[in-house]
């Protein structure tokens, strides 16, 4: 009776446990470096000044945010303005 609620339960558990503990520290150290990773590829931009694919910036005359990379641009009194059609840009230029 002991024998058999060992193979048969305690046994595949301790198992189980031994397992799930492997994976857990495997990812964590493939997310760390790949965390790392991560960090240093945005610190490059950041020196380089690429803006990000998911870097939004709100278009003045609408309100709608729009991507960085999609948006059109103007630079008025030396900042860069941007802008989601070139609707919104022309009625800036005008008020």
């Amino acid at each position: 009776m002991i024998r058999f609620l060992f193979l048969r339960l305690v046994l595949p558990l301790l198992i189980l446990f031994f397992l799930r503990a492997v994976f857990r520290s495997v990812f964590a150290v493939l997310r760390q470096a790949n965390h790392g990773q991560a960090a240093r590829t945005g610190s490059d931009a950041q020196q380089r000044d690429i803006p990000s694919a998911t870097e939004l910036k709100k278009d003045p005359v609408c309100g709608t945010y729009v991507s960085v990379t999609t948006s059109l641009t103007r630079t008025i009194n030396g900042s860069v303005v941007h802008f989601c059609s070139p609707e919104c840009r022309d009625k800036y230029r005008v008020a």
